[in-house]
């Protein structure tokens, strides 16, 4: 097994090898304007680095999101592109339950991305691999009753810390910790979700109302 995992959904662009037991090279660069820039040119120094070609690669891992709808995007392309030009399978994980995994929390907490417009994107756990709840977008203090007391990670956490106090690392999701969490499923004979995004609202750009078409005479 050979997994390539790559996750845009954050401002983080961040891509993982891992070969069904362990990652064998990660990368991650925090830069939300440049996830195109910089993702292919990542996924070729980690496998030059481990002395391997993209044809080696028997699986890509996701991550769906949430996220904003441009950066995530990249990620989801990327990702189907590499499948359907290898031929190997593409599996899509939760970026938040990415997160979840590498905080190795053992106890109820809440994962909590930011969304922008001065929201979250959240979830809750019962510990590092089980989500109870999830994921939404909402405003920090609207749902500052439902987290109340629980520890929370995430760069979303960390930018209110009115409604998440108990706020700590991780700030972004690492590639690394969806591989090890996508090959752990596997091992265990897991179906995992296909790589759909999860954008839970509309993009900022819309196509404008009333606009006036001009047509050749």
């Amino acid at each position: 097994m050979l997994l390539l995992a790559l996750d845009t959904a954050t401002p983080a662009v961040t891509v993982a090898l891992h070969d069904g037991t362990d990652v064998l090279v990660s990368s991650s660069q925090v830069d939300a304007r440049r996830h195109g820039e910089l993702l292919l040119p990542a996924v070729d120094r980690l496998l030059a680095g481990a002395g391997l070609r993209l044809d080696a690669v028997t699986g890509i891992v996701v991550g769906v999101g949430p996220g904003p709808y441009t950066g995530l995007r990249v990620g989801l392309m990327t990702a189907d592109t590499f499948g359907l030009a290898l031929g190997v399978p593409v599996y899509g994980l939760c970026t938040l339950d990415g997160l979840a995994y590498a905080s190795d929390l053992e106890e109820p907490f809440v994962v909590a991305t930011d969304a922008r417009r001065k929201e979250v994107y959240w979830a809750r756990y019962a510990d590092s691999r089980t989500r109870v709840s999830g994921p939404a977008v909402d405003r920090p203090a609207d749902i500052a009753d439902k987290v109340a007391g629980l520890p929370a990670v995430g760069a979303g956490a960390l930018l209110y810390p009115d409604t998440f106090p108990k706020a700590h690392e991780p700030e972004n999701v690492s590639a690394a910790a969806l591989a090890s969490l996508a090959a752990e499923k596997l091992a265990a004979g897991e179906e995992l979700p296909a790589p759909r995004p999860l954008y839970l609202r509309r993009p900022d750009a819309q196509v404008p109302k009333n606009y006036k078409v001009v047509t050749p005479k």
